[in-house]
């Protein structure tokens, strides 16, 4: 497996957060929602498999090592879910058992620029949405989750935009 594009800072751990409603519901559409982790992970491996194809090998194993990246917080918000009191399955807010999370909104593109911006947009929408949390939430543990997240969102979009100056196609 790839190595994750990660800043290097340790995760916050889920330890000593105790169950809290209004934390669950600000918190749960990013594990799986249009703009969530989940859906970063299956656009940057679909986009990977695209680049690898054409021989963009670096694009490829960048896509991939933020897509682990993008598993790692997966992983780190699923534990928060669960200690904040609901099952972490795939939808909105996991605490109701609807709006189970779709693949429709893993972007299709079909132009390997169009890739690249898109998972640009989706960065954009993830640090924006993460930074909305961060006015809400007002559990520190979760907040300082939520942070460290940020942190290697806008690595991943600093990276993004890099390969997208540089694109020759």
């Amino acid at each position: 497996m790839p190595k994750p594009l990660i800043v290097d800072l340790p995760y916050p751990t889920t330890d000593d957060i105790c169950h809290d409603a209004l934390s669950l519901k600000i918190l749960s559409p990013a594990y799986a929602s249009p703009n969530g982790e989940l859906n970063a992970i299956l656009q940057y491996v679909y986009h990977s498999f695209f680049f690898d194809r054409v021989e963009y090998t670096d694009y490829h194993d960048i896509l991939m090592r933020i897509a682990v990246a993008e598993m790692m917080h997966l992983e780190l918000l699923g534990e928060t879910i669960l200690a904040l009191g609901a099952s972490p399955i795939y939808t909105r807010y996991p605490s109701s058992v609807f709006d189970f999370y779709s693949t429709k909104y893993v972007a299709y593109s079909c132009s390997l620029k169009n890739m690249l911006e898109d998972d640009i947009i989706g960065e954009r929408r993830a640090i924006i949405s993460y930074e909305n949390m961060l006015k809400r939430l007002r559990n520190v543990k979760v907040s300082e989750i939520v942070s460290r997240i940020v942190l290697d969102e806008k690595l991943h979009l600093e990276t993004l935009e890099k390969l997208y100056k540089d694109f020759k196609c």
